[in-house]
């Protein structure tokens, strides 16, 4: 086992570096045994079974005069149409709409990862590190012969302006705890984010 991190008094942004550093050379080696993987699966899955049991708690106003809709309420990642984690690789037309997106094994399921995009159609072309834990996720699963079936789901009302959008994406991170997201690697391990890709 690795020694244990300790902060550092270092700048908030040199901070956030150093523990991405730390992260990332935590990975274990090796395959996880059969318990391992189960075991993590399952602190996932009740943490995100809470939450879709529990509603949203919003702070109201004296002067809310009309409900207005709010995606927290409403978005449901586990109810959007499924696509194929390759879905990138096939020819569009268009760009895509900004979008929300879901990375879902839907085997259980749990959400693995929370984006946004300005673009839904073309997000996933060429690198990005969650393509490398997908990998890694259902890489995990084959010695076992455990049943996976990771899947992206898009929410196409996703607002324009990019730190509205950006906004809406950390509330949903942090609602869900969504494991493959960096905010939360300190809360559930990164036992699948594996080696950087050379610089």
């Amino acid at each position: 086992m690795a020694a244990e991190y300790q902060l550092s008094f270092l700048s908030e942004g040199d901070q956030k570096a150093a523990e991405l550093s730390w992260v990332y050379n935590q990975t274990p080696t090796g395959d996880l045994s059969l318990g391992e993987l189960q075991g993590w699966k399952q602190r996932v899955l009740e943490f995100q079974r809470s939450v879709r049991a529990t509603p949203v708690v919003r702070q109201g106003t004296l002067f809310d005069v009309t409900a207005t809709s709010d995606p927290l309420d409403a978005l449901d990642p586990f109810h959007l149409p499924q696509r194929n984690a390759e879905f990138w690789r096939g020819c569009f037309d268009e760009s895509g709409p900004p979008a929300l997106y879901f990375v879902v094994d839907h085997e259980l399921p749990l959400l693995l990862y929370v984006g946004e995009t300005i673009k839904s159609n073309q997000r996933w072309q060429g690198e990005h590190d969650c393509k490398r834990y997908i990998l890694n996720y259902i890489a995990a699963h084959r010695p076992h012969g455990l049943p996976v079936t990771v899947n992206i789901g898009f929410w196409p009302y996703a607002p324009c302006d990019r730190k509205t959008r950006q906004a809406l994406e950390l509330a949903l991170i942090q609602r869900w705890r969504s494991p493959f997201n960096k905010e939360n690697w300190r809360l559930w391990g990164t036992p699948f984010v594996g080696s950087r890709a050379p610089e």
